[in-house]
Protein backbone atom coordinates (compact mmCIF):
# COMPACT_ATOMS: atom_id res chain seq x y z
CA UNK A 1 0.00 0.00 0.00
CA UNK A 2 1.24 3.47 -0.86
CA UNK A 3 0.53 5.58 2.21
CA UNK A 4 2.43 8.85 2.59
CA UNK A 5 2.82 11.54 5.20
CA UNK A 6 -0.22 13.82 5.20
CA UNK A 7 -2.74 11.21 4.01
CA UNK A 8 -5.94 10.69 5.97
CA UNK A 9 -6.89 7.09 6.73
CA UNK A 10 -10.50 6.12 7.31
CA UNK A 11 -10.39 3.09 9.59
CA UNK A 12 -12.87 0.22 9.99
CA UNK A 13 -12.92 0.59 13.78
CA UNK A 14 -13.25 3.98 15.49
CA UNK A 15 -10.83 5.48 17.99
CA UNK A 16 -12.18 5.50 21.60
CA UNK A 17 -13.17 9.19 21.10
CA UNK A 18 -15.57 8.12 18.31
CA UNK A 19 -13.70 9.29 15.19
CA UNK A 20 -12.38 6.88 12.56
CA UNK A 21 -10.26 9.45 10.63
CA UNK A 22 -6.50 9.37 11.27
CA UNK A 23 -3.81 11.69 9.88
CA UNK A 24 -0.50 10.01 8.94
CA UNK A 25 2.45 11.81 10.55
CA UNK A 26 5.12 9.17 9.77
CA UNK A 27 5.17 5.95 7.77
CA UNK A 28 7.63 3.08 7.67
CA UNK A 29 7.63 -0.18 9.64
CA UNK A 30 5.40 1.67 12.11
CA UNK A 31 2.87 4.41 11.49
CA UNK A 32 2.59 7.49 13.66
CA UNK A 33 -1.02 8.59 13.46
CA UNK A 34 -3.01 11.50 14.88
CA UNK A 35 -6.74 11.26 15.52
CA UNK A 36 -8.45 14.13 13.70
CA UNK A 37 -11.04 14.61 16.47
CA UNK A 38 -9.08 14.49 19.76
CA UNK A 39 -5.53 15.11 18.34
CA UNK A 40 -4.02 12.18 20.26
CA UNK A 41 -0.88 10.77 18.61
CA UNK A 42 0.05 7.09 18.69
CA UNK A 43 2.31 4.55 16.98
CA UNK A 44 0.91 1.39 15.38
CA UNK A 45 2.70 -1.43 13.45
CA UNK A 46 2.21 -1.38 9.66
CA UNK A 47 0.70 -4.88 9.59
CA UNK A 48 -2.09 -3.88 11.99
CA UNK A 49 -2.89 -0.65 10.14
CA UNK A 50 -3.02 -2.22 6.66
CA UNK A 51 -5.65 -4.72 7.84
CA UNK A 52 -7.89 -2.03 9.34
CA UNK A 53 -7.90 0.62 6.58
CA UNK A 54 -11.25 1.22 4.88
CA UNK A 55 -10.19 4.13 2.63
CA UNK A 56 -7.18 6.40 2.01
CA UNK A 57 -7.69 10.09 1.24
CA UNK A 58 -4.57 11.51 -0.45
CA UNK A 59 -3.60 14.94 0.81
CA UNK A 60 -0.31 16.79 0.94
CA UNK A 61 0.85 18.62 4.04
CA UNK A 62 1.58 22.28 3.61
CA UNK A 63 5.33 23.00 3.60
Amino acid sequence: MDICRGDILIMKKPHPCGSNNMLVLRSGMDFKLRCTKCNREFMVPRSKIEKNIKKVIKEALEP
